[in-house]
């Protein structure tokens, strides 16, 4: 009974050292593919403009509009470029009967009002936030790639951009890179004039 004894302690010891080990190299394992796995995101390459937009379903409707327009292409291009981008309830403030018109009919304004939304060079809210503080009260003017203007400035923490007409959107979200620019998200689409 003894030798039994000794023989179940000494396979329960080893059986309890066996499963130590595993638990030790699952956790070294676990934390290399989590390094890994943070290289591949830190080094991999982000789509161009219009394909962040298309892998995020809050830009549907500016997908719809740029397509419309038919600005997938520049939007695509080398760049780089700052693109302010409305979300869906950005466009969802516009009369659904003129957004309608400008996506079917009238695609010559709306390519002019997508295109105030661009603006040329990689700009991203640090340099953006340090210039409209450089530029004092009156704000920073933007030069769009539409020929028009619009103004930053900020409102507590936040950057608001006023537009030709007198309207406002706020910066929601900024510095999403694509692989040709940054994205800045707006809640309220801009208007040329």
């Amino acid at each position: 009974m003894n030798k039994m004894t000794i023989a179940l302690a000494s396979a329960a010891s080893l059986a309890i050292a066996a499963c130590a080990e595993p638990a030790e190299d699952t956790a070294t394992m676990d934390e290399d593919v989590a390094a890994a796995d943070q290289m591949a995101n830190e080094t991999a390459e982000a789509g161009t403009i219009v394909e962040v937009a298309q892998g995020d379903e809050q830009f549907s409707t500016l997908v719809s509009a740029v397509t419309a327009a038919n600005l997938g292409d520049t939007l695509s291009g080398d760049g780089p470029f700052t693109v302010f981008a409305p979300t869906n309830d950005a466009f969802g403030k516009i009369p659904e009967a003129t957004l309608t018109e400008l996506t079917t009919n009238d695609t010559e304004t709306l390519g002019n009002i997508l295109t105030y939304h661009v603006v040329e060079g990689n700009v991203d809210a640090a340099t953006l936030t340090q210039a409209i503080n450089e530029a004092g009260e009156g704000g920073y003017t933007i030069n769009t790639v539409n020929g028009g203007t619009l103004t930053a400035m900020l409102d507590g923490g936040n950057v608001v951009l006023t537009d030709a007409t007198g309207g406002t959107a706020t910066v929601t979200a900024t510095d999403v890179q694509a692989s040709n620019g940054v994205v800045h998200v707006i809640d309220t689409v801009l208007m040329p004039q």
